[in-house]
């Protein structure tokens, strides 16, 4: 796809309300751009993270700042009724604890808190491209040869490796192993804070941990406000823990419990760190509600990955035009649907329609 054509169709994903086709283009623009020219584009080369990096990094240097944070976190575009191949297949979310069929996307959000802006700087398309059959009820199965805490590292060493300035990463608890906090801690030389499992077990000191001596982390003992040391097998260092109490919608009490690398933050800066990491889910509504991320029909690995790389450049787009209408994302995409209905409702009034009358 040339930077022409993926400007027109990430514009045209922002401005559709139905399904994004490449007829759909083709009649929007009325007929400049064929509808063999949007397919070829979109069958073409897949386009990949570094592609995505030259785009948005012009945008990112405006918005960077140290207080800048780096959120991992995947999605999964559903696609219920298209056709399985290697990067629409079965995915477990862990979010409604099922198992769905579509796209899984791994991104990396850059979130700057002192302009309020967020821009994916790296993704990933999870491609089960491996066939096994699962002993369990011997059916054959998809698995990918690169496991997301692989592509997790991948993307977060490439940031660093783009130069954003950030000092801590932020994820949810599916991607708080021991590996992946050593690889930030060591290898990127950045902190971290990470949710912890209920049943995730630490040592309350080095000598425990030398001897092996570990217990739940929901048994131990902390004051409310407060954080505690800390040691995790197979963790290097040791960390702070914060024990997090909040009210659900439903009115029931949850718990959450917080590790950090960063031994000098205290528990208000643990969970007003980690509050950060909700941005992630504005992103992934928006970038299915506004992006057209899931409202195409493509039905090819090469067609379906460029559409989804147009939807992030849509986004990209929105946030950036956020920074200048001052206008969230949903108010512009309510201010673009309004001008359509104008513009519709002058039309039907100068085709003189035939007036009802009682």
């Amino acid at each position: 796809m040339t930077q022409d054509l993926l400007d027109l169709y990430s514009d045209y994903l922002l401005c559709t309300f139905g399904q994004a086709t490449a007829t759909g283009l083709e009649q929007v623009v009325e007929g400049s751009v064929s509808h063999d020219q949007i397919t070829r584009s979109l069958s073409g080369k897949k386009r990949t993270g570094a592609e995505l990096w030259r785009i948005v990094k012009p945008f990112v240097r405006k918005i960077q700042g140290e207080d800048g944070v780096m959120i991992v976190d995947d999605t999964i575009s559903e696609k219920p009724y298209s056709d399985e191949n290697d990067i629409v297949c079965w995915h477990y979310d862990h979010t409604s604890g099922k198992v769905i069929k579509g796209i899984n996307l791994l991104t990396a959000l850059y979130h700057v808190p002192s302009c309020g802006l967020s821009l994916p700087v790296e993704f990933r398309l999870v491609a089960k491209t491996e066939s096994y059959v699962d002993k369990k009820d011997g059916k054959t199965k998809r698995r990918s040869p690169i496991s997301k805490n692989e592509y997790y590292r991948t993307i977060l060493q490439q940031a660093v490796n783009n130069q954003i300035p950030f000092k801590y990463v932020l994820n949810d608890i599916w991607f708080a192993s021991a590996e992946n906090m050593n690889y930030v801690k060591h290898k990127l030389h950045k902190e971290f804070v990470m949710p912890l499992k209920t049943n995730r077990n630490v040592a309350l000191s080095a000598d425990d941990k030398r001897k092996g001596v570990y217990v739940r982390v929901d048994e131990v003992e902390i004051e409310p406000n407060a954080v505690r040391l800390v040691y995790l097998e197979d963790v290097s260092f040791p960390m702070l823990l914060a024990k997090q109490v909040f009210k659900n919608k439903d009115g029931s009490t949850g718990v959450l419990f917080l590790v950090s690398s960063d031994a000098s933050l205290t528990y208000d800066g643990i969970t007003s760190l980690y509050k950060k990491r909700w941005t992630i889910e504005p992103f992934h509504k928006s970038l299915k509600q506004n992006a057209a991320l899931e409202r195409s029909p493509a039905h090819t690995v090469s067609t379906q990955s460029n559409h989804i790389f147009a939807s992030l450049c849509a986004f990209i787009k929105l946030e950036m035009l956020r920074r200048k209408t001052k206008l969230n994302h949903f108010a512009m995409k309510a201010r673009l649907y309004l001008h359509a209905v104008q513009s519709a409702f002058e039309i039907l009034r100068q085709m003189q329609p035939v007036t009802v009358a009682a």
